[in-house]
């Protein structure tokens, strides 16, 4: 059941899950009582399988489902995974994972306490590129990681004043949206966890962006010395993963679009992009790791880490730059 018909769900999930060899949409939960007849028609759905958030707790007695996609705002995805878990559901939740590392264990807790799988919706994880990237870190090709630089970013708006990415409250802002790619990046890249966080963040247009940032800039100290540089806006398009090693270097532009990631490295290998549906790739991954009883590739404590250094750089932000450990 996908949890939240927004434009995310409806566009790219939904459809996915039509690619799919080992997942069905079987039902909806939603807040908005006006899509329930177009989702049902076009998906066949029966009412039986049509939950409002109120009325989630109830899809602990349907047996048609296994997993509840969690697709909602930042700012409800404890509320609505947390229920599915106690549900006994599996949960799948987008990214970020949550506001703060308080709830972030909140959500781990219950799905260990249900005997449910909980993963996070990080789709490059499951990329061929991007996991390229991460085997690099590991089997040192081109030798040690001695720097990356990442980006991730679109040059829009959102004039709507009922946008939840404009709302502080429900994870609004280009740090929480659009800065967990970066971040999440560079900690694959380097293949270790950062021990210290310096950032910045701000808004130009304070008519849309007043109670969020617009923009963010930042860097991750890591123990072996390796700094990576990151940035994130709604106001400057970014999309770039670039690593350097002590003896080579890769590449990746872009590196997080839905289609079309590719890049090269200084030998010449030249990362094509797949071609297949990420959204379905990484669904059935983390189906199959359900069935056969797997880790998940990317767990809650991958969203955890992730928004620990999100709140890292709004604290040093607060502080003029300050260096914050982790």
């Amino acid at each position: 059941a996908l949890c939240g018909l927004g434009s995310y769900a409806t566009g790219q999930l939904a459809p996915g899950l039509q690619r799919s060899e080992y997942c069905e949409l079987r039902g909806i939960v939603t807040g908005s009582p006006e899509k329930i007849p177009r989702w049902q028609q076009r998906y066949d759905i029966p009412d039986a399988n049509v939950y409002s958030y109120e009325t989630l707790p109830d899809i602990a007695n349907n047996d048609a489902l296994d997993v509840v996609y969690i697709v909602t705002p930042p700012g409800v995805h404890a509320r609505d995974a947390i229920t599915a878990a106690e549900a006994g559901m599996h949960v799948w939740c987008e990214k970020p994972m949550a506001m703060d590392a308080e709830e972030c264990r909140a959500m781990i807790e219950a799905a260990e306490k249900n005997g449910v799988q909980l993963t996070v919706g990080y789709r490059l994880q499951h990329e061929p590129n991007n996991r390229a990237v991460m085997r690099y870190a590991e089997a040192d090709p081109y030798g040690a990681v001695e720097r990356v630089q990442t980006g991730a970013g679109y040059d829009g708006a959102h004039p709507d004043p009922d946008n939840w990415r404009r709302d502080a409250e429900l994870g609004g802002g280009a740090l929480y949206d659009m800065g967990v790619y970066p971040i999440n990046a560079a900690r694959y890249a380097v293949g270790q966890e950062p021990i210290a966080v310096t950032g910045r963040t701000w808004s130009e247009r304070e008519d849309m962006y007043s109670e969020v940032p617009e923009f963010a800039e930042f860097t991750l100290e890591f123990p072996n010395g390796v700094v990576a540089e990151g940035e994130t806006s709604f106001g400057k398009s970014t999309n770039y993963l670039d690593v350097t090693y002590a003896d080579g270097w890769c590449r990746l532009r872009p590196f997080q679009t839905y289609s079309g990631v590719q890049g090269e490295t200084s030998d010449g290998t030249q990362l094509t992009p797949s071609g297949r549906d990420q959204q379905a790739r990484q669904m059935d991954n983390d189906a199959r790791a359900i069935k056969n009883g797997e880790a998940p590739i990317a767990p809650g404590t991958e969203g955890l880490a992730d928004i620990r250094i999100v709140r890292a750089i709004m604290e040093s932000s607060e502080q003029d730059g300050a260096r914050i450990k982790l």
